[in-house]
């Protein structure tokens, strides 16, 4: 039985690759009567994404969600919804250490270490686009990191858990995303960044919104434990979601991949009115 309503407050929360964006065409139908929905009953949808703001903006845009808030970078970075221009961080806000100061600290591990490695920074568009499957437009923007580095791990596990280490003694993490690492400030999350932003609706509607997350892969983690529902869509990642509230009654594994799993959450929780 459905525990929501379109009537309710509702926040929706969800990762783009792999969950509400097929991991290899990109394409995301089978989720658009969703989210037409989800607008039409003015209940905003927030993505939240390893990409950069300027693919989300372009994304956003093609789905009809302008000019809300969104996640990128793993929550290194939170954009704000357009209507809060009276917040001293409007209309973006970036989390910790930058692009270029990780860069430096990625660099200088590989060299004294030889690792095995190529971030968005060593390649071309091309590559990028080869990499990820992304038109060569959207390849430019998946560059345009502010807060986050993107990786490929070329090494054995046993290398990438000193790498690892070594990261997290300069204050940095690295989360694995669906079929790329990404390292980035060890004060940034997606759940720390939905966290303030739920605190934000709050202070500004003077109601607490109940919140429903989806994710498919590790670095969906800290977003779904930070969400009132989180459904676990069937991804790609070896390791798989390893959840600390896993409780049935407010999570959900889906059967399907991809939009057509992200469907299949929305289906279970909220149900068709």
């Amino acid at each position: 039985m459905p525990q929501l309503s379109l009537n309710d407050a509702l926040l929706v929360v969800t990762d783009l690759d792999g969950t509400l964006l097929d991991p290899h065409t990109h394409e995301w139908e089978a989720a658009q009567s969703w989210l037409t929905q989800l607008v039409k009953h003015q209940i905003p949808v927030v993505l939240s994404s390893s990409k950069t703001s300027a693919e989300i903006i372009t994304m956003q845009q093609e789905m009809g969600l302008t000019g809300l808030p969104f996640i990128a970078e793993n929550g290194a970075v939170i954009q704000l919804d357009e209507s809060w221009s009276d917040a001293p961080n409007f209309p973006r806000m970036r989390c910790g250490t930058d692009h270029e100061a990780i860069l430096i600290v990625i660099e200088k591990l590989r060299q004294q270490h030889g690792y095995k490695l190529f971030s968005f920074d060593d390649v071309d568009d091309k590559n990028i686009a080869d990499w990820t499957g992304l038109s060569p437009k959207m390849a430019a923007l998946a560059r345009l990191l502010e807060a986050s580095q993107t990786l490929i791990w070329r090494d054995t596990d046993e290398r990438l858990a000193a790498f690892e280490k070594q990261l997290n003694e300069t204050g940095l993490v690295l989360q694995e995303g669906g079929r790329f690492w990404h390292v980035l400030d060890a004060q940034c999350s997606k759940g720390e960044a939905i966290n303030w932003l739920k605190s934000q609706y709050q202070q500004r509607e003077g109601k607490r919104r109940v919140t429903l997350g989806l994710g498919d892969g590790p670095n969906d983690a800290s977003l779904l434990d930070n969400v009132d529902y989180a459904v676990v869509v069937k991804g790609l990642s070896r390791h798989g979601v390893i959840l600390k509230h896993d409780d049935p009654q407010r999570v959900y594994r889906t059967q399907a991949a991809g939009p057509e799993g992200w469907r299949e959450g929305l289906d279970h929780f909220i149900g068709r009115e």
